[in-house]
């Protein structure tokens, strides 16, 4: 960034989505916290009254994170699936960039999304590939009438989101569309948005980096966000003031049917009012000695590199323990120019077995493998404050919701899961699980980040075993 290299700097920006006047307060709560030291106590270093240390936490105190990591179009089976070698990992071509991390790694086969596929709703694959994914349910098909669920990264956010400054961290490298139409009369919410925070409101993902940066350390050059940021703070905080007393007296005044509008505006109101609270709680931020991202970069493996970062660095500071990325939504067809190939990622993906297509998907899926690498190399790199890294105190789920992209298919998705959890997830290892819903996963990472009382998630039938 700038010239300059830093092993984690990201940061996080939580989207507000409540109702219209929500931009006023975009800054609030853009703190940043210090990394974890050992030397220090760990309630303080990591986040602020924590009040359950079973939630989000290590065996040994460490705060526990979970990340979903989604790629577009799913994988070439044949290039994704481990060889069987007496129980060893062996990698094939696709996940080969992830030798080097094979003890924090396993891949899971038999994992599915039966509420993706067809049915009696006929196309529209690639929405539900998208929308399924973090849900589990069945979206109805509709441009306008949005119903799908809440998903897993908001399920556990609910329960350990006040633990760290933000309750969760949605980052996206895609164009955001929030109406219309896109996949066969599937509304463009369902295919650009993994995160849900209920059955008919998306989490939007942040996909400038600069934004991202701004929100975590404040605007400004080094030695004046701090600054920027207490008076941000102290105007929105009389802004918002003013906005519940204005409101008070005209609720009198109102109608029923406007009493209502009013109400649910004030429900987006007061969660923000809770955001501020929770700012303040935190204190100012320590600014780094680092410029701002100038936006999106042009490239696209510096663009993917750079979320990668923020997510690490987001993780590193404590400042939050869930986290997605959206690498690409499922139809994306984007070329990868820099790695020399111009034909469309979808387009490839329905390769019908023709040689030049699919040797330029290969490329695609091993880059899309390499950036992953890249992010566990950081991860692996951060110590955490138990002297652990903070991968073997994270679980991350790097995945797609279509599994065979040219048959358009949802049964045994392409799943790896790093990191050891903190030393509650096994590695080194391909597990073929059958065929189980991939809710039942999301069961067993929620029960290990301290929120075992789910019941069912999705379509789920059980928690997972044997991961």
């Amino acid at each position: 960034m700038n010239g300059k290299t830093f092993s984690a700097q990201p940061v996080l920006r939580e989207r507000w989505h409540s109702f219209n006047r929500r931009s006023f307060l975009r800054g609030v709560g853009a703190c940043l916290a210090l990394p974890a030291f050992e030397s220090l106590n760990a309630r303080k270093a990591c986040a602020a009254n924590v009040q359950a240390p079973e939630l989000a936490r290590t065996a040994t105190g460490a705060p526990l994170r979970t990340a979903f990591v989604f790629f577009p179009n799913g994988a070439v089976p044949a290039s994704w699936w481990p060889e069987e070698n007496h129980g060893e990992l062996m990698l094939r071509e696709t996940l080969r960039p992830l030798q080097d991390h094979r003890q924090y790694i396993q891949v899971l086969s038999g994992l599915d999304h039966l509420c993706a596929n067809a049915g009696l709703d006929g196309g529209g694959d690639h929405a539900r590939a998208t929308g399924v994914f973090l849900t589990g349910v069945r979206l109805n098909k509709s441009p306008t009438e949005i119903r799908a669920g809440v998903s897993i990264d908001q399920a556990i956010a609910r329960r350990i989101g006040h633990l760290t400054r933000f309750s969760s961290l949605e980052l996206t490298c895609d164009d955001g569309r929030t109406t219309g139409a896109c996949d066969s009369d599937y509304a463009c919410v369902y295919q650009y948005n993994l995160s849900w925070t209920s059955a008919t409101t998306p989490a939007p993902a942040e996909a400038n980096p600069r934004l991202v940066f701004e929100r975590l350390f404040g605007a400004g050059a080094p030695g004046e966000r701090a600054r920027n940021m207490e008076r941000r703070l102290l105007e929105q905080r009389s802004v918002l003031d003013f906005v519940l007393e204005d409101a008070r007296h005209m609720q009198k005044r109102l109608s029923a049917g406007d009493r209502d509008k009013l109400d649910q505006y004030l429900t987006g109101v007061r969660a923000i009012e809770s955001r501020i609270q929770k700012a303040e709680q935190f204190g100012p931020p320590r600014e780094p000695d680092i410029q701002t991202p100038r936006g999106i970069p042009a490239k696209r493996g510096e663009y993917v590199q750079l979320m990668y970062d923020l997510m690490v660095m987001a993780f590193q500071t404590d400042s939050t323990r869930i986290a997605t990325l959206c690498l690409g939504h499922d139809g994306d067809n984007r070329p990868l120019q820099e790695i020399g190939v111009l034909q469309g990622h979808h387009d490839l993906s329905h390769h019908s077995n023709r040689v030049e297509k699919l040797e330029a998907l290969a490329q695609i899926e091993l880059w899309y493998a390499q950036q992953f690498a890249r992010f566990l190399q950081k991860l692996r790199e951060a110590k955490d404050l138990d002297g652990n890294s903070i991968l073997h105190n994270s679980m991350i789920v790097y995945g797609g919701g279509n599994a065979d992209a040219n048959l358009h298919t949802h049964t045994n998705l392409p799943i790896v899961v790093a990191g050891r959890g903190g030393g509650t997830l096994n590695g080194a290892r391909y597990v073929r699980h059958g065929s189980k819903p991939m809710a039942n996963l999301f069961l067993s990472l929620a029960e290990r980040m301290g929120v075992s009382d789910l019941g069912r998630f999705g379509d789920s039938t059980a928690v997972l075993s044997d991961v």
